[in-house]
């Protein structure tokens, strides 16, 4: 196994790792921006059809947990694919981002139990 491979899984969501490339990074002063795309595996629940890569989805920007003192922004496309079967454009559900923020799921909890105990 790849060793940045296993150390990005140790400071990032596993999911992202684990179905998404990282094609770039760039730090701006306090800010550690990651940039990913999804990998062009065809997803599991599309494999009895006919599906193609079809571009990507507009990239969001998410807040993640900081890292020595830097803010990180992980960039992430999305991919669509066309069902050539059913001639729909599809895509995977991915729960990437805390409903109502623009934050990681696991960032969002661990700031919301970290307010429950300063209060």
């Amino acid at each position: 196994m790849d060793l940045s491979l296993d150390v990005l899984k140790f400071i990032l969501p596993e999911l992202l790792v684990t179905h998404f490339d990282l094609t770039d990074h760039q730090l701006h002063g306090k800010d550690l921006h990651l940039y990913f795309e999804e990998k062009a595996s065809v997803p599991k629940e599309f494999s009895k059809d006919l599906i193609i890569s079809h571009g990507f989805h507009k990239e969001i920007t998410i807040e993640d947990f900081p890292l020595r003192g830097k803010t990180v922004l992980l960039h992430i496309k999305r991919r669509r694919w066309f069902n050539k079967t059913t001639q729909k454009v599809a895509q995977r559900d991915w729960n990437l981002v805390a409903q109502g923020t623009r934050m990681t799921v696991e960032f969002a909890v661990f700031l919301k139990a970290l307010s429950q105990y300063q209060s």
